[in-house]
């Protein structure tokens, strides 16, 4: 095989590669922009090469920079192109097509584009003329390349892709389909597979016709077909992307294929060592693309800063976590604001999502913005669960726009005893050596005004019992009081709370004014 490959990305899909790299025993390579010297993808690997300055357009679409580290490395092989930071014409080669307008309404999209840059949807002539002007700017600054592809839009589609892996000999296999139909601004934000919505001829003649297109172009790796797919089942090609997707390990998971190692094997001319009734669907797999974004602004504008504080949900049993990036690294302007790829796995599907549900509760994220309210939403509506999904899921379950979790009555008296029982628990410690007397009054006034005033606790060593309106509640669980995650059970029902200010804080002084122009380092606030 290989010896030495240089990963062309960055991130998570930079830090996958190397994963099994490492496992085959194959040196790798890192690139990386100036700002990006101490990423996670860099440490990792075996070499690292700087292509140049944060802009994408710069270092990662630098192609010249690239192709020289290649060189310079020695490097027999090039992997990792998974997002749009590698998809530069020049990188390989591209197909441009013409046709004629296939009737309005149409979609107008970027051919090198993907994660819904450059995609706008024209129902007139006026309007393909604006969208083929405003597409082909925004195509050639994200991708480096202006050409564009127009095809029919269908109203209301699933959008249902096909992975296929084809070798150098000719043959080619589908590994079954991935549901990526939940969606924003035409990113797909929750993946799974199989799709609740196809039957098995469904799947056998998409799978097929993606295998026929593979062989078409004498393809060999691993792709993705993708195709939409109306409410009669009938599906329309959409592109095909020739790398690793975003979401292949939800394949990984239900094939128990590795596919980056699948790749390297195909690049070093290995036929395939599969046949396609060896392709299994074990199990449910689901992802959640976990973003450092405001999911309350258009579900999900950029959130830029520093990880103050990051846990991945790692204890959990059949819990996946592709990420690139850890505990203090920064969420910057030039790249895409993805944190991670949370997976989850499961005989059914039911237990697949009371995992993601488990593992988005117990995810653990400081100084960013980040979407996993809405992500956590997402997959516990009731039209989700049942599987009635489409594109327009997000426009129309939030026709107004998401705006969180809109807690019970029932809710807000669970939340409000579980924090009268943590500020018991630690008034008792700080108090025990004290003499007094075990029992305390919490009141709520300012955080529940629509509550009743206070909450009784009555604290037992390990059971304190809260009174709130009338209502007894019984707290339990053995938590530290210094760790984010809180896992506690009321009545017996389990809950998991995140604390998100563990301290009360006094300001002492302020040293600057409203409007006051200040610089890096000046003393603002002091607090105690």
């Amino acid at each position: 095989t290989f010896d030495k490959i240089l990963i062309a990305n960055r991130g998570e899909i930079a830090c996958r590669v190397m994963k099994t790299c490492r496992m085959m025993g194959i040196q790798t390579v890192a690139v990386h922009s100036d700002v990006d010297a101490s990423a996670v993808h860099v440490k990792m690997a075996d070499q690292a090469v700087c292509v140049g300055p944060a802009p994408t357009n710069q270092s990662y679409l630098n192609m010249d920079a690239i192709m020289e580290a290649v060189r310079s490395t020695g490097a027999q092989a090039v992997g990792g192109a998974s997002d749009r930071h590698t998809q530069a014409a020049c990188f390989g080669c591209s197909l441009g097509r013409a046709c004629l307008c296939p009737g309005y309404p149409v979609m107008i999209k970027a051919s090198a584009g993907g994660g819904g840059k450059g995609m706008r949807i024209a129902w007139n002539e006026e309007e393909t003329r604006d969208g083929f002007r405003f597409s082909t700017q925004e195509a050639a600054s994200s991708f480096g390349d202006s050409r564009l592809l127009i095809e029919k839009f269908i109203d209301n589609p699933r959008h249902i892709e096909i992975q296929v892996l084809a070798d150098k000999h000719g043959n080619a296999l589908w590994l079954n389909e991935r549901e990526c139909s939940i969606q924003r601004r035409n990113q797909k934000v929750v993946e799974e597979a199989p799709s609740t919505f196809l039957d098995a001829d469904t799947r056998r003649a998409m799978g097929e016709q993606a295998v026929q297109l593979a062989q078409a172009v004498q393809y060999s790796s691993a792709g993705t077909v993708e195709f939409l797919v109306d409410s009669h089942k009938n599906f329309y090609f959409l592109e095909m992307n020739t790398r690793l997707q975003v979401e292949h390990p939800i394949t990984e998971l239900i094939t128990g294929l590795d596919l980056v190692q699948q790749m390297i094997r195909v690049a070093k001319g290995y036929p395939l060592l599969h046949k396609q009734e060896d392709i299994p669907i074990n199990g449910w797999a689901i992802e959640s693309r976990v973003y450092a974004e405001d999911p309350y602004k258009s579900f999900g504008l950029p959130s830029i800063g520093r990880l103050s504080q990051y846990q991945e949900p790692l204890n959990l049993s059949n819990v996946r976590v592709d990420s690139g990036i850890s505990e203090g690294s920064d969420i910057s302007i030039y790249y895409d604001p993805m944190i991670s790829k949370l997976v989850t796995y499961g005989a059914t599907r039911a237990e697949a999502l009371s995992k993601m549900e488990d593992a988005l509760d117990n995810y653990v994220i400081r100084g960013v913005t980040h979407n996993i309210p809405l992500l956590r939403e997402i997959i516990t509506h009731p039209r989700f669960i049942s599987g009635d999904i489409s594109t327009n899921f997000l426009p129309e379950v939030y026709p107004d726009g998401f705006n969180g979790h809109q807690l019970t009555a029932g809710g807000q008296r669970e939340l409000l005893a579980s924090a009268a029982a943590l500020h018991v628990s630690a008034q008792l410690r700080a108090i025990s050596s004290l003499g007094l007397p075990p029992s305390l009054c919490v009141c709520p006034s300012p955080f529940f005004p629509c509550l009743p005033p206070s909450a009784c606790v009555c604290p037992s060593p390990s059971l304190p019992q809260v009174e709130v309106g009338g209502e007894s509640l019984v707290v339990s669980g053995e938590w530290d009081l210094a760790s984010p995650l809180l896992p506690l059970k009321i009545n017996n029902t389990p809950r998991m709370l995140q604390v998100l200010q563990g301290l009360q804080l006094l300001v002492k002084s302020v040293h600057c004014k409203a409007g006051e122009t200040v610089g890096e380092g000046d003393l603002l606030v002091e607090l105690e």
